[in-house]
């Protein structure tokens, strides 16, 4: 029998994303599955209940009915306890479970028998790169941090040379030069600014200097080695965070956006910017934390609000900055999310192959259980 496949509406607070698009749900039925969506589940990113019925998909009338039946469940955010528990045992869900984090949902899954995915844990390996959803939504974040930065600024980016006189070119500060931060820097600089970065990662370098960018680092021996073997930042010593700080210190006072985006997984988000470096900024700069979901890297800002300190500096704190280019998100999350679920349809028939390393490497639950070594604690 052919394997059915569910996409819920999102119903965690501010996603405005959806986990299948149109022309996905045209690739899925043409391995052989059936698609049910529920309604309103595009909604967020504009798309209509029509345009899934006209590419073949069964849009459901509420969330028991799209569920009813379904060998798979396809979410941007983790089920909540309402769609859990009108999954069957043995149902797969696939999803950004925050695994690390969302304890709760884990248990959750594990105690309903459902065998889960996170694909936050999808291998940087060659053969998963077309489902890298972390890159995919960093990518966009790293975009949308700039626009957002642009629109709390108030003064333009590029030098602009005109017969009343010259406006000069704003100074970007990104700190954390992974896929969001390299995304930032290459549209700060489209935007006309001068542009410099920092990471603790020494291949970093290379590649922002590749964008036009300046690279601001302590670059000792500790410096030297500070990169996981996928290709992740590590944890630096109280030593060089000291060094490193006292670094952006002098440099931060003269910039006039800061945007952040330093994240270690399965941690905190290393503090980056402390309470003194906002107050040594000029009234007027704008500082964008892309790690606010996670702890945040900016000492004072808070998670969804956008605020200004006493000294007149805007600190944007928005949530989930991928959902705020919503349509596109959804376009790529699902392309990530269709390629990851191909890999468990066999002539359009479900066979979950926990042997396969990027499977194995996602899998969180499975046959009652937590199999995740990493979140077994």
């Amino acid at each position: 029998m052919a394997v059915t496949i569910a996409v819920t509406r999102e119903r965690r607070d501010g996603e405005t994303r959806t986990a299948l698009t149109p022309d996905m749900v045209r690739k899925l039925t043409g391995m052989g599955a059936t698609v049910v969506v529920e309604t309103g589940t595009g909604l967020g990113s504009s798309i209509p209940d029509t345009a899934y019925a006209e590419a073949g998909a069964t849009v459901a009338r509420d969330l028991k009915t799209a569920l009813t039946g379904a060998d798979i469940l396809m979410k941007v955010r983790g089920p909540t306890a309402s769609e859990i528990s009108a999954l069957r045992p043995g149902t797969v869900v696939v999803a950004l479970l925050d695994a690390w984090r969302d304890k709760d949902t884990v248990q959750a899954l594990s105690g309903a028998g459902v065998t889960s995915f996170a694909m936050e844990f999808v291998p940087r390996i060659s053969r998963a790169q077309v489902m890298d959803a972390l890159s995919s939504q960093a990518n966009l974040a790293g975009y949308r941090a700039v626009i957002e930065a642009a629109a709390a600024y108030g003064r333009g980016f590029p030098m602009m040379m005109t017969a009343a006189g010259t406006v000069a070119a704003a100074k970007v500060f990104v700190m954390g030069a992974g896929v969001a931060g390299l995304q930032a820097i290459a549209t700060a600089r489209r935007l006309g600014a001068v542009v410099t970065a920092t990471d603790v990662r020494p291949a970093a370098k290379e590649q922002v200097e590749s964008l036009g960018a300046k690279f601001v680092a302590v670059e000792d021996e500790e410096f030297k080695a500070a990169e996981t073997a996928g290709g992740y930042a590590k944890a630096m010593s109280d030593n060089y965070q000291a060094k490193q700080a006292a670094l952006t210190a002098s440099h931060i006072v003269k910039q006039d956006v800061v945007i952040t985006t330093a994240l270690i997984p399965g941690r905190p988000a290393p503090r980056l910017v402390t309470a003194a470096h906002v107050a040594s900024m000029k009234p007027g700069s704008v500082i964008v934390d892309l790690a606010v979901d996670n702890g945040g890297n900016v000492e004072g800002i808070k998670a969804g609000e956008l605020a200004t300190t006493k000294n007149g500096v805007t600190l944007v704190g928005w949530t989930n900055m991928p959902g705020r280019i919503a349509s596109d998100a959804s376009s790529l999350y699902a392309r990530n999310l269709v390629a990851f679920v191909a890999l468990m349809l066999k002539d359009g028939i479900l066979a979950v192959d926990l042997d396969d390393e990027i499977l194995k490497a996602a899998a969180v639950t499975h046959g009652g259980a937590i199999v995740h070594e990493g979140v077994k604690g």
